[in-house]
């Protein structure tokens, strides 16, 4: 098992970094990849009917990407980002504010033409982030939907034309700040082509934070703290998975989201418990995966947390080799980029 970050390390010309959204979804590439006979196959995602079998689980995060970029200025007219980052209470939301440097608690900041939404300052927390109350007319999610734009990760330099773009056709409720990106490739017709080949499809929840994005600065990878993010895994889903798991079928995951949310929450039987709670587990080489047989994913960030998932989910050199036949074929890659189906 390697714990130095280098060692997750890999070349990626710059321009295979996904920068929009692929038309239609389910046209993207697929790379399909066996892990115990390390073989791989060059594929589009509408074929992934062909690699799910009748009695498969498919789990999927249907967490909700809100629109958490908004612009407002102060008093005096400057001009600031606020990142939405978590909800505290009803109007009060832990944000990320730049420049945040002069603000001080009490000020407001004023947002939309008609400041139709407001924002006191009413903390600064240890960590730099800022808390800041909300007064608005009406409700607040139809005021952001108005005033706000979609959270695109930092690598993504282009405008998105559609919000919904950055959403999966499958999202039922949630705040999460950043996409489950391996959904964003399914289209409604290619879920009902799934489900009438006789493979159930359940929804998990996790609210994926901007700790997704965080990159690890240690050099042994033991050292990262992992960031915290909530799950939810209902009752029925909890019935349907440890059900399927006792007959033998395949639980395949949507997206690292699904897996972390699946692997958090099994008790010391191996069952799947159903519950709401927070995550902060770290996936990497040497673990063993309780719930998960499959996994359906994107192409991750060189020295991320998410590429250590995934090389514990098949290994780190086969992985390594994966990625750089990924960049030799011409993949796209991140949040807009292709997928890969690793069982």
């Amino acid at each position: 098992m390697s714990t130095m970050l280098s060692d997750y390390d890999y070349h990626l010309p710059e321009e295979l970094i996904g920068q929009k959204p692929r038309e239609p979804r389910d046209h993207s590439k697929l790379m399909v990849v066996n892990k115990e006979k390390e073989e791989i196959e060059h594929k589009h995602f509408y074929d992934i009917i062909d690699y799910l079998n009748e009695g498969d689980i498919l789990v999927r995060n249907s967490t909700k990407v809100i629109p958490a970029r908004l612009f407002g200025h102060k008093d005096t007219g400057g001009v600031l980002e606020i990142l939405l980052i978590k909800r505290i209470d009803l109007n009060t939301w832990e944000c990320l504010l730049k420049p945040a440097k002069k603000l001080k608690v009490g000020q407001k900041l004023y947002i939309g033409h008609n400041n139709e939404l407001i924002g006191e300052l009413i903390e600064i927390k240890d960590d730099g982030n800022r808390v800041l109350k909300f007064t608005y007319e009406g409700a607040f999610e139809e005021v952001l939907d108005k005033l706000g734009k979609m959270p695109l990760p930092p690598y993504i330099v282009e405008s998105l034309s559609e919000k919904e773009r950055y959403q999966t056709v499958y999202a039922i409720k949630g705040e999460s700040v950043a996409a489950p990106t391996a959904g964003l490739h399914f289209t409604k017709e290619l879920l009902e082509k799934i489900e009438k080949k006789g493979i159930k499809i359940i929804d998990v929840f996790l609210e994926v934070g901007l700790g997704t994005f965080r990159p690890v600065q240690t050099e042994n990878v033991l050292d990262h703290k992992m960031h915290e993010e909530h799950f939810e895994i209902p009752e029925e889903a909890a019935k349907i998975i440890n059900e399927a798991k006792t007959q033998g079928r395949r639980v395949v995951a949507v997206g690292t989201t699904s897996v972390r949310a699946l692997e958090s929450s099994v008790d010391e039987n191996g069952k799947l418990v159903a519950q709401g709670n927070d995550t902060h587990i770290f996936i990497y080489p040497g673990y063993k995966f309780k719930i998960v047989d499959a996994l359906i994913t994107n192409f991750h960030l060189p020295k991320s947390t998410l590429l250590m998932l995934v090389s514990a989910f098949s290994n780190r050199e086969f992985m390594l080799d994966v990625y750089k036949k990924a960049v030799e074929n011409e993949y796209h890659f991140f949040s807009f980029g292709d997928a890969m189906f690793i069982y």
